[in-house]
C-alpha cells in the first residue's frame, strides 16, 4: 500500500493579496521561515529512512515555492524511488529552474491562477515551461463572476490537455444563476462537484487508512479537517485504519477532503493525476454532474 501524506507546516504567509484569503501578503520573520524549514527538512528525512512507498502533496497556508526549501525537499523527494508523486499547490509566481533538477515524472504541480494578482500571459508562459518538462499539473481559479471572462481567455489559451477546475465560490449560497452555472460547467464539467458541501458522515473514506494529514509537529489527523490526532509521524505508529472508515464530520466543502471519498469514485476518475489534480481526459466527461 502506498502511503499518501498531506503535509502543512507552519508556514502561513504569501506574496499575493486575494481578498478572499487570510494569508495575502502575510510575511514571516527569518525565525518563523527557520522554523518551517526545520520541520520540512524533519518530514523529508522520515520519507528517506522509511524506505516505503509514500506520496505526499504539500497543501501550505500561502505560497511556498518562492521558499528555496520548499524546492529543494521536492528536488529530492523525486529522485527517491520508492516516492511516486511529489506535488505542491502554487501560484507558479517563483522562478521554475529547479525542476531541472526534479524527475519530471514524479512531479506534480496544483497551480492555481489569481487574475487580480499576475497577469495572465506570464501565468501561461509558467504552464508552458512545465508543459515543456514533461510535469504533470493542472490549472485552477476561484469562480468569482468579475473573472469570468478571464477564465474562458485562460481556458483557449492553455494547452488542450490541461484541466482547467474551478472552485466555486461558496460564502453566497446564491451567488451563481443559472445561466453563471451554465458558462462554468461548460469549461469545468466536474464544477457541480465542488459548488455543493457533500454529506460525508458515515460515508466510507480513505483519509486515516492510506492517506493522513501530517502537521509541522509530526501530528497525524485523518485528513485536514478532522482535528483529533490520530498520532504522530515520529513518535508513535501511523494509527491507519485497516480500511476505509466512516467520515466523522457533517460534511466535505473541499476538492482535498471529498476526493477520497469513496462513493465518489474521484480517485479513479483522476488515476495518477490525483494528487494534483490533473485530469488529461477531461472533456469526456462533458455533462457530468454531482452533489455526492
Amino acid at each position: 500500500m502506498t502511503l499518501t501524506l498531506l503535509y502543512r507546516g507552519p508556514l502561513a504567509s504569501c506574496n499575493y493579496d486575494c481578498s478572499y484569503c487570510p494569508f495575502g501578503k502575510a510575511r514571516h520573520t527569518p525565525d518563523e521561515l527557520e522554523q518551517d524549514r526545520r520541520a520540512l527538512g524533519r518530514l523529508v528525512q522520515w520519507v528517506v529512512a522509511r524506505e516505503q512507498p509514500t506520496d505526499l502533496l504539500f497543501t501550505p497556508w500561502g505560497e511556498a515555492l518562492i521558499h528555496r526549501h520548499y524546492q529543494d525537499a521536492l528536488v529530492d523527494l523525486t529522485r527517491l524511488p520508492w516516492v511516486r508523486r511529489a506535488a505542491i499547490q502554487t501560484n507558479l509566481s517563483g522562478s521554475l529552474d529547479w525542476l531541472e533538477r526534479c524527475d519530471p515524472g514524479r512531479i506534480g504541480i496544483w497551480a492555481t491562477y489569481h487574475p487580480a494578482s499576475t497577469a495572465r500571459g506570464r501565468f501561461l508562459e509558467r504552464c508552458r515551461q512545465l508543459h515543456r518538462r514533461g510535469v504533470s499539473f493542472s490549472v485552477g481559479v476561484v469562480g468569482l463572476r468579475e473573472h469570468f471572462d478571464e477564465i474562458g481567455a485562460l481556458r483557449r489559451a492553455l494547452p488542450e490537455q490541461t484541466y482547467l477546475w474551478i472552485n466555486a465560490y461558496k460564502r453566497d449560497p446564491d451567488y451563481y444563476d443559472p445561466s453563471d452555472l451554465d458558462r462554468l460547467r461548460a469549461i469545468d464539467p466536474l464544477f457541480s462537484l465542488n459548488l455543493w458541501p457533500h454529506p460525508s458522515r458515515g460515508r466510507a473514506c480513505r483519509a486515516g487508512h492510506d492517506v493522513v494529514a501530517v502537521d509541522g509537529e509530526g501530528a497525524i489527523r485523518r485528513c485536514h479537517f478532522i482535528d483529533d490526532p490520530v498520532g504522530n509521524l515520529y513518535h508513535t505508529d501511523l494509527g491507519l485504519q485497516p480500511a476505509p472508515a466512516p467520515c466523522t464530520v457533517q460534511q466535505c466543502r473541499c476538492h482535498i477532503g471529498y476526493v477520497h471519498l469513496v462513493h465518489l469514485g474521484l480517485r479513479e476518475l483522476f488515476g495518477e493525476g490525483l494528487l494534483e489534480r490533473a485530469l488529461p481526459g477531461w472533456r469526456a466527461l462533458a455533462g457530468r454532474e454531482g452533489r455526492g
